[in-house]
């Protein structure tokens, strides 16, 4: 990361991006599910035109949190 705490350039590239659809497949919710948690700020997206991608490091950062309140 960069001093602004934004990544570089090539920490970009390597991004894998989840549409919300694949989200709800791979978390086994609704779309309106994930739609709700972006919404809340629960999971991070990004917007592109009038859709969501979901990092899919951000996916694995809520399951994990997930599992710490559970436990």
């Amino acid at each position: 990361m960069n001093s602004r705490g934004t990544p570089h350039d090539n920490e970009l590239a390597e991004v894998r991006f989840l549409t919300v659809a694949e989200v709800a497949t791979l978390m086994r919710v609704s779309k309106m599910t994930v739609y709700r948690l972006v919404h809340s700020g629960d999971l991070t997206a990004v917007r592109v035109g009038r859709s969501f991608r979901v990092p899919e490091h951000a996916v694995h950062e809520y399951l994990r949190g997930a599992f710490s309140q559970a436990a």
